[in-house]
């Protein structure tokens, strides 16, 4: 994800906030500024804004319903090795199989450092496109950009047992490289944990400073994101 993408992205993510609610009842941007005081604080210490609809993000929606064809390919692979088609089936196989058993941690600390070890990979170069996010199955055969791997490690987390709303790629603002940037959320009972494709290491969210959420979202809801004041 490029700085010129990122602020696209952005633009359309927040033009469809009208169909968010606010205490109930549908809301402008402008209840929105005013209710910010109000909210609770999110990742990175934002105030969030939820809504139901995917209408700005067409390529969220898109890979959701790739991952619903993938996903019967996936489990039929996992079930039996003989159903394993092709040699990512079996890739997703092992990881998933070789971490079942471990404890949550250990999982996120696996599933982080698995999918790090593909090379990252601009959309123009692989899909010939200036915006496109792929799915697992996608990534693990062509390899990819930020968001791609936050959207691999999410899944693969929900076949370990993870719960959607444990999760959330979270498009973010790099303020110290000024570019737009893509991570994966882990909400625990505590804290939320950073799984993000620049490092193995993962950190609570408040260990970050440069990152600025713009938006975030799993399979049922996005979220807006202002910094409090």
């Amino acid at each position: 994800m490029h700085r010129r993408r990122f602020f696209t992205g952005a633009a359309s993510f927040i033009a469809g906030l009208s169909s968010v609610s606010v205490t109930g009842r549908a809301a402008t941007l402008l209840d929105l500024t005013k209710s910010i005081n109000t909210a609770a604080p999110g990742i990175f210490n934002t105030v969030e804004f939820r809504s139901k609809s995917f209408k700005a993000l067409p390529q969220w929606r898109r890979v959701l319903e790739q991952v619903k064809r993938e996903k019967r390919a996936f489990g039929a692979c996992i079930s039996d090795a003989a159903n394993c088609t092709s040699e990512v089936q079996k890739s997703w196989r092992e990881i998933i199989l070789s971490t079942r058993k471990l404890d949550r941690a250990a999982q996120i600390d696996a599933i982080n450092r698995y999918f790090n070890r593909w090379p990252y990979k601009l959309d123009n170069e692989v899909f010939g496109v200036n915006e496109y996010w792929a799915s697992p199955v996608e990534f693990m055969t062509r390899s990819g950009d930020c968001e791609d791997f936050s959207i691999a490690k999410y899944f693969a987390l929900k076949d370990l047992g993870f719960a959607e709303e444990e999760m959330r790629v979270v498009i973010v603002m790099d303020r110290i490289r000024n570019i737009g940037h893509a991570i994966l959320a882990i909400y625990e009972k505590n804290d939320i944990l950073v799984l993000d494709s620049l490092s193995n290491v993962i950190l609570s969210h408040s260990k970050y400073k440069h990152y600025l959420p713009q938006y975030s979202m799993n399979e049922t809801t996005r979220w807006a994101h202002f910094v409090q004041q």
